[in-house]
């Protein structure tokens, strides 16, 4: 069996599924903010939390190992350039993730405590709404060049 395509499909498959869960649950997450209806927002935040545990978590660690077992299988220099700013891009979007999955839990507790106490959202709620904003865009960009980067394997 040739492993090539299999290992291929599985790094698209994943990428995409990565991808499309991050930019679909952002958006229905920010749209939320446009309601005033707590139930509503809190039905969206706990669907987003799911969705990253669901989908996002394991397509992120899917990725790096489809990834390693394609460059092994294709036989590419682990250090080629656009391997190695693929990593460091990987890498970013990590670390904006991992602070937006606390974040999201956090927002998630604070309609939770609002909704059973029928009290206002603290002003921590927008605080941490404004950070899980601005996390995502280097997140997001950072995934857009990967995705580049990938296609066009530039040879700089």
């Amino acid at each position: 069996m040739e492993f090539y395509p299999f290992a291929k499909a599985l790094h698209i498959v994943s990428s995409t599924i990565l991808f499309g869960t991050g930019l679909g649950t952002a958006f229905f997450q920010y749209r939320s903010r446009l309601t005033t209806d707590l139930h509503a927002r809190h039905l969206v935040t706990s669907t987003t939390v799911k969705a990253d545990f669901l989908f996002t978590a394991p397509s992120g660690l899917i990725q790096p190992l489809s990834g390693i077992w394609l460059i092994v299988v294709a036989g590419y220099d682990w250090n080629e350039p656009w391997l190695v700013v693929s990593y460091g891009l990987y890498v970013l979007a990590g670390l904006c993730w991992l602070p937006v999955v606390w974040i999201q839990l956090e927002l998630k507790r604070l309609l939770d405590v609002a909704l059973r106490t029928n009290s206002p959202l603290p002003a921590r709620y927008d605080q941490l709404f404004r950070l899980w904003f601005w996390l995502g865009w280097p997140a997001f960009l950072s995934l857009i060049m990967v995705f580049y980067l990938m296609a066009a394997k530039p040879t700089w």
